[in-house]
């Protein structure tokens, strides 16, 4: 089979088009023909040299892919060869096969056509996880979405809203806002032009939020503590400000608040199972019922996975890059 490998750590110019062995399922496996993968921050990172895979996962970016099951490993049940299939991986998802143990598998949801279904499982299990399990955003509240021309942003502003949550979102330039007020919005901040603390606090009666989702980290700190409400949340799920700050605890204290930090990509397969199997029950009768979607900006070939990353380093895309095999 073929696949994009990383030749050094490095620019885009980074990833090669390479044949590769073919992967085989191992115990409680399934080999998956993969039809399409998406690009992720973290997969820039790997190309980089600064976010190794966990021990055993496959060397190859791609942490979620869309395609159809090819071979089943000893003791998988409840799927079979040809089911279309959507699946969240450790690494592997660019290339034309990936081997996925059974858990991280997800049915591609009725009226999501195959390579859409690839833009799903990262930002599904990464929302659902972050925003509902560790954050418990409830109905009524108000949530801050850091990046929300994103992958993550699109898909929480439409997960939030279905929830009966208020969203509030940052994102750069008009155009990205107006589409980010399209999915639901009810904030929309320029964060090139406008403090986020300033105006959450005008648009919830000096309250601020209750649960803040951050990509940004060190750069945000402060600032998302000062926006949140009492009994605020904040999760930080991204480094791109930074990963060291002050934080001042009197502040925390005052808001009797929480802050948390995860991470998806090295957790065990039985954590990841059980988010994704939360995710089958909560949140994709949601994407069959059109409530939520998956929102893809562009389709690129896999050969042409150079490009884009391009794109996603230049913040040029509104939801999510796919690459199609």
């Amino acid at each position: 089979m073929y696949a994009i490998t990383i030749s050094e750590p490095g620019g885009p110019e980074a990833l090669v088009w390479a044949e590769v062995p073919d992967p085989v399922p191992g115990e409680g496996e399934v080999l998956v023909d993969v039809a399409a993968s998406a690009v992720n921050r973290a997969d820039l990172l790997q190309r980089q040299g600064y976010y190794d895979p966990p021990p055993g996962a496959s060397p190859y970016p791609g942490l979620e892919c869309s395609g159809r099951i090819a071979a089943l490993g000893p003791g998988v049940t409840g799927w079979s060869v040809g089911d279309e299939v959507c699946a969240l991986l450790a690494g592997g998802g660019y290339a034309e096969r990936v081997v996925v143990p059974a858990g991280q598998l997800l049915p591609v949801p009725k009226g999501v056509d195959l390579i859409s279904a690839a833009a799903l499982p990262e930002v599904a299990a990464t929302v659902w996880s972050n925003v509902f399990d560790v954050a418990h955003l409830r109905s009524g509240e108000t949530l801050l979405v850091h990046g929300g021309a994103s992958g993550i942003g699109t898909f929480a502003t439409q997960l939030a809203k279905a929830f009966g949550a208020r969203v509030a979102v940052t994102a750069g330039g008009p155009e990205k806002l107006a589409r980010c007020r399209e999915l639901g919005a009810d904030i929309a901040i320029n964060y090139r032009e406008e403090d986020f603390v300033e105006a959450v606090r005008a648009a919830t009666d000096g309250a601020g939020a209750d649960v803040v989702l951050d990509i940004i980290g060190a750069k945000y700190l402060e600032r998302n503590v000062e926006v949140l409400a009492i009994n605020g949340r904040l999760v930080v799920i991204g480094l791109q400000g930074g990963a060291k700050a002050e934080l001042n605890l009197g502040k925390l204290l005052a808001k009797r608040a929480l802050i948390a930090a995860t991470s998806l990509r090295g957790r065990p397969v039985e954590e990841k199972a059980a988010i994704l199997a939360a995710v089958r029950e909560h949140v994709w009768p949601l994407v069959e019922a059109g409530a939520v979607r998956p929102v893809v900006d562009r389709v690129l070939p896999l050969r042409d996975a150079a490009q884009a990353h391009r794109v996603v380093e230049e913040s040029g895309h509104f939801g999510k890059v796919v690459l199609a095999v």
